[in-house]
């Protein structure tokens, strides 16, 4: 389960996905989509459109890439291997950095990136951090963006004040649990994990109190342009799957949770087992999926566009607005 949410990372694969699906003949008419997705929470009403039937419901046949990191999901978009995907929202503003021809047609998931501590540290708040060790994603990913832009604003302190350790989700769990740091920075459906199997807490999750769109959904300009009416209808299903996210969690879990989990239990430190059902039911529970993107966001993420010009990622800040096309969300507001 090692992969990024809303950011990059140098381990790159892809490949078919997702469930399978025989052909019949009320099947000719479908209208193929390339979708790409990253093996993360965050994208789990892509995963769900998929395993539910919901591309097919709304007259599409998907053929589902998954990607481990967004950097290459978004090359392939770019480089015309792929049609849409959903992925992290600071790896659309380096493509547009850069003059790439990309929209930003629809919403997916707020951001949520919990502070794990060990229950037994005496750490209690973000301030009590200064001094210690903290495990994270790399440098230049979302998650080291609101942290150094957000997070240790907060508590005050920069990241000058901590010890760093950049790693992926998995091992900045093992690290904590192990010892090996005093803190982690992670995403779900890892902090459902550890919280669920192990004696550790969450003492802040940024998406309480700075709430983002951390995931959106990504095309080309050409699609938008040339096949309009195939990035309505991908749309219409993943506004269906986050329903479905949003009201049936148990449901939806049974039906993605082959893609994080593949044993049924998960063992804890007290020697029992937890289902791995409910963990990703939880997990689902403490996100937020959001297919509108609200003006309240888009000022966000302008303000996210501004942070990464402070951190040297950006050259210059992005007009954000100008990358947006909510054609779309406009006609089912009507």
């Amino acid at each position: 389960m090692g992969t990024t949410a809303c950011g990059n990372s140098n381990q790159a694969t892809q490949g078919n996905s997702g469930g399978t699906h025989q052909s019949t003949t009320q099947e000719v008419n479908l209208k193929k989509l390339r979708a790409g997705y990253l093996n993360v929470m965050d994208d789990a009403q892509m995963m769900l459109a998929h395993e539910a039937g919901l591309y097919k419901k709304h007259g599409l046949d998907v053929e589902m890439q998954m990607f481990n990191s967004g950097t290459d999901l978004i090359k392939a978009i770019v480089g015309g291997q792929l049609d849409a995907g959903v992925l992290g929202f600071t790896n659309a503003l380096t493509w547009l950095d850069k003059g790439a021809d990309i929209k930003i047609v629809g919403g997916a998931q707020m951001g949520f990136h919990s502070m794990l501590v060990r229950k037994d540290s005496g750490i209690k708040s973000l301030s009590d951090l200064k001094g210690k060790s903290v495990a994270s994603q790399q440098q230049g990913s979302t998650a080291d963006i609101v942290l150094n832009g957000v997070v240790w604003k907060k508590a005050g302190i920069t990241k000058k004040d901590v010890q760093m350790q950049y790693v992926s989700p998995s091992v900045a769990i093992q690290s904590l649990q192990a010892g090996k740091v005093d803190a982690a920075f992670v995403f779900e459906p890892y902090d459902s994990i550890a919280r669920l199997t192990s004696p550790v807490e969450q003492i802040y999750e940024i998406g309480k109190e700075w709430p983002f769109p951390c995931m959106v959904v990504i095309t080309s300009g050409k699609m938008t342009k040339e096949n309009r009416d195939v990035v309505y209808k991908m749309l219409d299903a993943q506004k269906e799957a986050i329903e479905m996210l949003r009201q049936k969690p148990g449901e939806s879990a049974k039906l993605i949770q082959k893609h994080f989990i593949k044993e049924d239990t998960l063992q804890t430190s007290t020697g029992g087992t937890v289902s791995a059902t409910k963990v990703i039911e939880e997990s689902i529970k403490s996100q937020q999926f959001e297919w509108a993107i609200t003006p309240q966001q888009i000022d966000r993420m302008q303000e996210i566009s501004r942070m990464m010009v402070e951190q040297g990622i950006l050259k210059q800040d992005i007009d954000v607005k100008k990358a947006l096309d909510l054609s779309w969300q406009e006609q089912i507001k009507k």
